[in-house]
């Protein structure tokens, strides 16, 4: 099992030139490996003190005082490692991408003890125990294939989580949505839980900032192929917002009302739609700045064959419907 902490005793001088500063603010450049809220918390809890004695995160310094850290950074958690197969697209000491298939839960919870991305990551590369939720930064639905990325180090995950925020990693995302759109275009709605379906997520006015962009790839008579590019990393965002846009996903069950159909569909088409086991969701286009070596990097997974397969059975019916 996956239990075991980290300790971390580290010492840092504040610069004589830094007075005036913050104390959570220094902390984050003279301890570039951690967060700035992990950092906060150890501020908050007496893990981090400034000569010897607590502070406040909002806490002025004057310059040549020492921050010492003294904390046990927890292990991912209480998690076995599963020999399973992954489709590791690259990875070097720093970090992993990987094209995660259908059908895998990416963290453990309620009903998937175990059997998870997570734990398939644990057992590829054991050290990810001593990082918080096994390096993983971003997840995708359980039905969602694609590229994902996985940090292997504390500085990295820190580094990943800021671009993040920043929003300057770029995620790109196939999407075959119901109906026929006209343009592309953007979506700005905020995303929070549903105000009676908690399972499910909504757009509410009093949710988070919520921004995908969408393109179109190909139309269909019946059916569209977008690119949705996210500005924001919401759960279940591009569901949620081509629902919204009365254009939900093929095979979403959560967000498309039962399945919905498209009408005038021959009995072939619609046994073929009917069959597809997911929504026809695709991580297909990552691209970041690399957290050591500071070179932008961009990766690029094929969608997968069943999703394929669906679009080439798409253009057939148009075809005979010409």
């Amino acid at each position: 099992m996956s239990t075991d902490s980290h300790q971390i005793q580290l010492e840092a001088r504040v610069p004589l030139t830094a007075g005036g500063s913050r104390v959570d603010a220094l902390a984050s450049e003279l301890f570039p490996d951690f967060s700035r809220s992990r950092l906060q918390g150890w501020i908050k809890s007496g893990a981090l003190r400034l000569d010897g004695n607590s502070c406040k995160p909002k806490d002025k310094c004057f310059g040549g005082e020492t921050l010492t850290l003294n904390a046990t950074l927890e292990a991912a958690g209480v998690w076995a490692p599963q020999a399973m197969d992954l489709d590791i697209v690259y990875e070097d000491e720093h970090l992993l991408v990987l094209n995660k298939p259908a059908n895998l839960v990416v963290h453990p919870g309620a009903g998937n003890a175990d059997g998870t991305l997570l734990n398939a990551l644990l057992h590829h590369c054991p050290g990810l125990q001593n990082i918080p939720r096994a390096g993983i930064v971003h997840r995708l639905d359980k039905d969602t294939t694609g590229l994902m990325v996985v940090a292997k180090t504390l500085q990295a995950q820190t580094d990943l989580v800021a671009q993040l925020q920043a929003r300057t990693v770029k995620r790109e995302y196939d999407a075959l949505a119901l109906g026929r759109m006209i343009a592309g275009g953007r979506v700005e709605q905020p995303i929070g839980r549903h105000p009676t379906q908690r399972t499910k997520m909504a757009v509410v006015d009093n949710g988070k900032e919520a921004i995908t962009h969408y393109s179109i790839q190909k139309r269909f008579l019946h059916y569209t192929l977008v690119r949705c590019q996210l500005a924001t990393g919401r759960t279940h965002q591009i569901r949620v917002h081509m629902a919204w846009l009365k254009h939900p996903l093929v095979g979403d069950q959560t967000y498309a009302g039962g399945r919905q159909l498209a009408a005038g569909l021959s009995k072939e088409l619609r046994e073929t739609l009917l069959a597809f086991p997911r929504q026809a969701l695709h991580a297909a286009q990552l691209g970041l700045i690399h957290p050591a070596i500071g070179e932008p990097m961009q990766w690029h997974a094929p969608r997968p064959a069943d999703f394929d397969a669906l679009l080439a059975r798409l253009k057939e019916e148009d075809s005979l419907g010409q």
